[in-house]
């Protein structure tokens, strides 16, 4: 039986995580980890655990490691150990492959974007104050961080939130040009993590999931679930999720709160951000 999805439209906007997506800095935070949890004699951070902390906010990510990593030491004393090996290693942090030209064709061509990623405002300037050249892509009003006070307590990814609220800052800009608006099918979502996917799917928009090569063996033979947002990572009542989002909800267009459906056509896996497939995705380039 296919999917009842409609097919989906061009594009018009792209929505950017960040870590693990535009720079290699979820390479530095198992670097970070490891060097930690080899001072207390615990072995290295597994993939299986770590896919359960990408995309997430810090809280609930750090509930999950230390679950799994019982520590002889607090989680305060953890995260100050952790704040000053982040603060020696994240100004290191690099453009992934293909990250640079991306970002550069998608201005010259009239794509609107925006970024919406779980770091909160201090580890973002960690990370990205030596990479202005790329980072000045996006307009300030333009970029969400994980501490947005506009982020309700407890709705960090997978829930829909982030996106929704990227969505809604480019449509301001957009607003006060007088200028038509953005829908969500017409917004493309960028990660890297499982949580980010599910968290973009459930906001009503396209996705491309370029995971890191150990996160794709992690879910091997899962990867179409991951394209619909349907592994589960969201806990939430469905019920209760789509009374929150009622008000994102229009005639006519996919329930903003749900995830896809398999082969939906809504995700793509892509291994690389380097050759980036303009085309499929309905944006035509003038360069």
């Amino acid at each position: 039986m296919g999917s009842t999805t409609p097919p989906p439209p061009p594009i018009r906007a792209c929505l950017f995580d960040m870590d693990g997506l535009l720079i290699d800095s979820e390479d530095l935070y198992t670097i970070v980890t490891n060097t930690i949890l080899e001072r207390y004699g615990r072995s290295k951070l597994p993939w299986s655990i770590k896919a359960q902390l990408q995309g997430r906010p810090g809280p609930q990510a750090g509930a999950i490691f230390h679950n799994w990593a019982q520590l002889p030491i607090s989680q305060e004393e953890f995260f100050a150990e952790q704040s000053i090996l982040q603060r020696e290693h994240f100004p290191n942090t690099q453009p992934l492959p293909g990250v640079p030209q991306l970002l550069q064709d998608l201005k010259q061509n009239g794509v609107h974007i925006a970024l919406a990623t779980s770091s909160q405002k201090g580890n973002y300037h960690l990370k990205t104050d030596h990479l202005a050249h790329l980072f000045d892509l996006f307009k300030p009003e333009h970029r969400v961080l994980g501490d947005d006070p506009r982020i309700p307590a407890g709705r960090g990814k997978p829930a829909p939130d982030i996106y929704i609220l990227a969505l809604k800052v480019l449509n301001d800009t957009l607003e006060a040009r007088g200028e038509k608006l953005l829908q969500p099918e017409e917004c493309l979502v960028f990660e890297d993590s499982v949580p980010g996917v599910e968290s973009g799917r459930r906001a009503g928009m396209q996705a491309i999931w370029c995971p890191h090569p150990e996160l794709l063996k992690e879910y091997k033979g899962r990867e179409r679930e991951v394209l619909a947002g349907l592994t589960g990572e969201h806990k939430e009542d469905e019920e209760e999720e789509l009374r929150h989002t009622e008000k994102e909800v229009q005639e006519g267009k996919r329930r903003v709160g749900m995830p896809g459906e398999i082969d939906d056509g809504w995700g793509t896996l892509l291994h690389s951000l380097e050759g980036f497939p303009y085309d499929k995705f309905g944006i035509a380039k003038r360069i």
